[in-house]
């Protein structure tokens, strides 16, 4: 069991202590926060034990969970990783690109493997239909969340829509070739919602739409490609294919067959993948340990990590 602790007993950091303490991978060790309250609360609650300050922490444990705002994520990784330590960091990786860049090169210098918290990639609707999604040409996303003070110290982009980013760079294998945004502050000093264009080389075209002010929520994802349709219901955990074939000699009587106009037909076909039910948090954790164990390369890399939030700052930086 790999020792671990947690740096931040927030919202998520919680979740993730429960989840850690649960693991058969991970033996939790305790956690750091610098406010007095949420620690005294984290211990009347679960019991748990907590360090005086990072140095602390880190010097307990081999892995170190980084839960805090974003703006500390750098400074954390940077000491855990000094310290020989593996580091899982929520999303973003990091405030800015420049310090990505740096927990990188920190990592493959002290030679510690990292995993960036993007929990979709572990969404099981998509795990469910990410292997029939090959080479998508449009890409259309819409990520939508009632309004919650937590996460507005970042613009929407690193909060919300970083999230399909990471899921459309994971899929599309092409590089970014042009990014256009338009981002409104409603609430925030920061945008509240935006929605980007973004263009790949190999011509595939991606549209997102992020707001934190929405009436209802909605995480969904729709993939465009040849002869196929796939729809991707983050929030539900749905997923649906619609195909398009050759239509048979001799079609069933109530197939769906459509005709263009230059005569050729085809036949539409509707699959709704079998979706396994899972706790993503859970497994993003758990397939760290894995990589950490077995020295294999984690799901969602530093390097994955870094060019989703190079492309949410070129969102950013095209408002």
């Amino acid at each position: 069991m790999l020792k671990v602790g947690v740096l931040g007993a927030g919202h998520l950091g919680k979740i993730h202590l429960r989840l850690l303490q649960q693991s058969e991978n991970y033996e939790l060790v305790g956690f750091y926060d610098p406010s007095q309250e949420n620690t005294e609360k984290v211990i009347a609650e679960f019991g748990y034990k907590s360090f005086n300050s990072i140095d602390d922490l880190i010097d307990a444990v081999e892995v170190v969970d980084i839960v805090t705002p974003t703006l500390s994520h750098f400074d954390c990784a940077k000491k855990a990783i000094k310290k020989g330590c593996h580091v899982f960091i929520e999303k973003p990786i990091a405030k800015t690109v420049i310090e990505a860049e740096a927990i990188k090169t920190l990592a493959s210098q002290y030679h510690v493997l990292g995993q960036v918290g993007h929990v979709e990639r572990f969404n099981p609707a998509f795990l469910a239909a990410k292997d029939m999604i090959n080479n998508p040409m449009f890409i259309e996303t819409h990520r939508l969340a009632e309004f919650n003070p937590r996460g507005t110290d970042v613009p929407v982009v690193l909060d919300l829509m970083i999230h399909d980013i990471d899921i459309i760079l994971s899929v599309v294998k092409s590089k970014v070739k042009n990014v256009y945004a338009s981002g409104i502050s409603v609430i925030s000093e920061t945008p509240d919602i935006a929605n980007a264009r973004i263009e790949f080389e190999n011509g595939c075209v991606a549209n997102l739409t992020a707001s934190r002010i929405s009436m209802k929520n909605m995480r969904k994802t729709r993939f465009f490609q040849k002869d196929a349709y796939i729809s991707v219901d983050f929030l539900e955990k749905k997923a649906e294919v619609v195909r398009m074939k050759e239509v048979p000699e001799t079609p069933d009587e109530y197939a769906m067959i459509l005709q263009n106009g230059e005569g050729v037909q085809k036949q539409i076909y509707f699959d709704n993948p079998i979706v396994t039910q899972n706790n993503a948090i859970l497994d993003e954790l758990e397939t760290f340990a894995d990589a950490i164990n077995n020295n294999t390369t984690p799901v969602v890399t530093i390097s994955n990590g870094t060019e989703a939030l190079r492309v949410a700052q070129m969102v950013i930086d095209s408002f």
